[in-house]
């Protein structure tokens, strides 16, 4: 799975990404946002890899992996949404092409959440964030056409399945 990037590439990203405090620090999030930054500025270069898609729904491409980290390309399909939630590890991610909506929500309790803030994501915009939230929300593509992001997720993609913490409903406020 992931060979979507070649190997010396894949090694360059993941050295980047090492930093002495691990991924709930700072420096770390300051490294993501730069490998982030790089790819993001090669649209040509992610496109062109042989990404899965799903019409309706979105993919995710492991393009590179270690104990500490995960490199994601997600393809989003127009009308593609994911749950509300939260995540167990820091989250970065950045935009390649295409926009992705991004809702931000504030949890009422532990299963449900009323939205805050809405903001559309267009190509080149790069956020990270640590674990220590809250940081709920929910990312969608409106389209027109497919979005491709780009996550890197401080977690080992061979001992959790997923980035997600916790699953909310949406109430009104």
């Amino acid at each position: 799975m992931q060979g979507y990037l070649n190997e010396e590439r894949r090694g360059a990203v993941l050295r980047s990404l090492r930093t002495d405090e691990g991924t709930l620090s700072r420096d770390y999030l300051a490294a993501a946002r730069t490998v982030l930054r790089e790819l993001v500025a090669m649209p040509d270069l992610v496109q062109r890899l042989p990404l899965e898609r799903k019409p309706g729904g979105y993919t995710r491409n492991l393009l590179a992996g270690n104990d500490a980290v995960s490199v994601w390309a997600i393809v989003w399909a127009e009308g593609a949404t994911t749950c509300i939630h939260d995540h167990h590890c820091s989250c970065c991610f950045g935009v390649v092409s295409g926009t992705v909506t991004e809702t931000w929500y504030r949890a009422i309790d532990a299963t449900r959440a009323v939205a805050t803030e809405e903001q559309e994501r267009q190509a080149g915009y790069v956020a990270c964030m640590l674990p220590s939230g809250p940081n709920i929300h929910r990312m969608r593509n409106l389209g027109p056409g497919d979005a491709i992001s780009i996550h890197i997720y401080g977690f080992d993609h061979e001992a959790h399945a997923s980035s997600i913490e916790t699953e909310y409903t949406a109430v009104s406020g």
